[in-house]
């Protein structure tokens, strides 16, 4: 069975660039939120009804490798997938290309934990294994 994935397209702002005219690595954080935004959307559960039914998912480790280079103007593909690393926590897995040469510009993945409101470590709600698992 293939793991839950959202592709979508952006392009690299110009307040994402450094003085070197590629995006700035540091801004590949949140394009990552923001695929993990738009997969939760797609999947029907918006992010917002996770913490509407005490969930939340902050991340608890980062990897991120970069490959190539991306200037302002770049109209990106950020590929986003899901699955249970555990019990308690999620993996998110991005790949990031020039939507247009297919160059890999990024990678990597973010590693949640499944947190209720007190901020405890929970099992996967059922509802969360339904669409991930």
């Amino acid at each position: 069975m293939s793991k839950p994935q959202h592709t979508l397209q952006f392009r690299v702002r110009y307040g994402e660039t450094d003085q070197m005219g590629s995006y700035f690595n540091g801004h590949v954080l949140n394009w990552m939120e923001m695929g993990r935004t738009e997969l939760s959307r797609h999947l029907g559960l918006p992010y917002a009804v996770w913490e509407q039914r005490g969930i939340f998912l902050p991340v608890v480790e980062a990897h991120l490798k970069f490959t190539g280079r991306a200037v302002y103007d770049t109209l990106l593909e950020m590929t986003t997938s899901v699955e249970p690393a555990g019990y308690v926590r999620l993996r998110f897995d991005n790949a990031i290309k020039n939507a247009e040469t297919g160059a890999t510009v990024a990678h990597g993945y973010t590693i949640h934990a499944i947190l209720n409101t007190e901020g405890k470590p929970v099992r996967m709600p059922e509802w969360v294994k339904a669409v991930v698992a």
